[in-house]
């Protein structure tokens, strides 16, 4: 769930943060192989329906593994692994 500072927009209604990126110095993204891409705010994040995901904070996580639950935002979904299956003990064998 978005808090205050992020808000959802439909492409029928467009955000206007009353922000601009400085033209002084290019927007700095940084790329995470394991984790989200970490965007200097604020930003406005459109999905693949069209719908504008705004955030006025000063850095947003934008998740690309697709499990979190706050989609376009990162919930750290991408830290929770499937446990390593564990190999079949023979009967009779003491843990």
């Amino acid at each position: 769930m978005p808090n205050s500072s992020e808000h959802q927009h439909s492409p029928e209604h467009p955000h206007s943060s009353g922000h601009q990126h400085s033209p002084e110095r290019p927007r700095r993204i940084r790329v995470d192989r394991e984790g989200p891409l970490l965007v200097e705010g604020p930003v406005e994040v459109t999905d693949g329906d069209g719908v504008v995901h705004a955030s006025d904070r000063f850095q947003v996580a934008i998740c690309m593994c697709r499990r979190s639950r706050t989609f376009p935002w990162c919930d750290t979904s991408h830290r929770r692994r499937k446990a390593a299956p564990q190999p079949d003990r023979a009967e009779g064998e003491e843990t």
